[in-house]
């Protein structure tokens, strides 16, 4: 990377995905005060006074854990130092030393990397006497913050910048002229939906060929929304991991419902959604659910059928999916099916094409003439019928709009025209101009 990295380490709930949410002066990772919520790494833009860096966010240090989960934070954790050129180690100024700290500790004291030890929750200058304990931990003199409150957010950031400029001079600009050096209009947003312990973390692992994003046999690991930047066959991908989408009804606790709440915003951001299903259990309703909030809010998108190695093999089983998907799909034919292999990487490149093809899609024109010559078409051989003695003409019509493509077709009688005739017409553009896995929109104005 171009900027340098910095990366905020700790054990669990000492504040450190609010302290990234302070200096990034955003809500971006989720907050709550049950330990062990932030488990992916997710890494920020951000700047202060001029100058530029990238801030990660990690799950909670917890060394020689049993737990599957926790050791596969610790090993992100790890992953996390070894790629960072400055460490915030992070403490809780309320809780004083722990075991898991002086581990934290004696990790970075072997490491040739730079570090600041920051102590958190020193609310006010009272506080600061118990600051000087952390001394005991051998990494240099701690900084008081308060993460929470923005208590002396702003000489932290100073710190950091002193010291990252040392090593990676920049050339300072003014807050207004900086901007990153691609911004989202500029590359295809994909997001992977769908519900939890489907594969969606394996398959970003496997198009990265490396262990970006943590993945367990455990459903529910992935709680935050990450974003990934790709570059495939000349386009730049932002492809954007969501924790697993729920119905509302069945959300136990805080952590589900904001991270429901994050996938939902994703979807919003999108350009294009890959809804992964797991091949063994089928179209679930929550996977319908999946759909339909994706196609209300008229973004692209794929069904993704995971672990297909294992479901070809069992010709019953694939008769009964194929069959199962058919009849629910109703109304949804557009959408396109792809079948992958996350874990072995089978057709993982394939998906990538696909969401290219449908991105530009997305951005079709059909000229008013092109889209008028099939509407004449329709009115010779299927005029719609008469509805209360009166008949409805749909006289002419044009595409007023793209990502996401609308369409306004003048009518004598826009009131009338029914939901029957509204699906043919639709079915005759896409059957005529394509728009594969593109929900439309089509409107109906009284003709002057």
């Amino acid at each position: 990377m171009d900027k340098p990295v910095v990366t905020i380490v700790g054990r669990p709930n000492v504040g450190k995905s609010t302290l990234f949410n302070r200096i990034i002066q955003r809500r971006e990772a989720i907050v709550d005060d049950q330990p062990g919520v932030t488990r992916d790494r997710k890494g920020v833009e951000t700047e202060w006074e001029g100058y530029e860096f990238i801030l990660f966010d990690t799950g909670g240090f917890i060394p020689k854990s049993d737990d599957i989960i926790e050791a596969g934070v610790t090993s992100q954790v790890k992953t996390a130092i070894a790629e960072s050129d400055l460490i915030l180690f992070l403490v809780d100024n309320k809780t004083g030393i722990t075991d898991f700290d002086d581990e934290v500790a004696k990790i970075l004291r072997k490491t040739n990397k730079k570090y600041l030890l920051v102590v958190n929750k020193v609310d006010s200058m009272e506080k600061e006497v118990y600051v000087s304990e952390f001394y005991n931990l051998g990494c240099g003199e701690p900084i008081p913050i308060s993460a929470a409150a923005g208590r002396n957010i702003g000489n932290l950031l100073s710190e950091i910048v002193t010291m990252l400029k040392h090593e990676f001079p920049q050339k300072s600009v003014p807050e207004q002229e900086l901007k990153t050096i691609e911004t989202e209009d500029e590359i295809i947003k994909m997001a992977i939906v769908g519900r939890p312990n489907t594969g969606k973390s394996t398959y970003i692992n496997k198009i990265l060929n490396q262990e970006r994003l943590l993945v367990t046999e455990m459903a529910g690991t992935t709680r935050d929304s990450v974003d990934v930047g790709i570059e495939f066959k000349g386009d730049k991908f932002l492809v954007i991991d969501t924790a697993g989408l729920k119905k509302h009804p069945k959300i136990k606790d805080n952590i589900e419902y904001y991270s429901s709440l994050r996938t939902d915003k994703v979807i919003k951001r999108c350009d294009v959604a890959s809804i992964f299903i797991d091949g063994f259990q089928g179209l679930t309703n929550q996977d319908m659910h999946v759909i339909r909030e994706v196609t209300d809010a008229k973004k692209g998108v794929i069904l993704v059928i995971n672990k297909w190695d294992l479901i070809k093999e069992d010709d019953l089983k694939l008769q009964t999916l194929e069959a199962d998907i058919s009849y629910k799909l109703r109304g949804f034919n557009y959408i396109p099916i792809i079948t992958v292999s996350s874990l072995h990487g089978i057709r993982v490149f394939k998906l990538l094409i696909k969401i290219q093809e449908i991105y530009e899609e997305r951005k079709k024109r059909v000229t008013s003439s092109a889209l008028n010559k099939i509407l004449n078409v329709l009115n010779r051989e299927h005029q719609h019928p008469s509805v209360k003695n009166k008949l409805v003409r749909i006289k002419y019509g044009c595409q007023i709009k793209i990502d996401p493509p609308e369409f306004m077709f003048f009518s004598n009688h826009p009131e009338l025209v029914k939901e029957s005739y509204k699906r043919f017409l639709e079915n005759n553009i896409r059957k005529s101009f394509g728009f594969e896995g593109i929900p439309l929109s089509l409107f109906f104005k009284k003709s002057s």
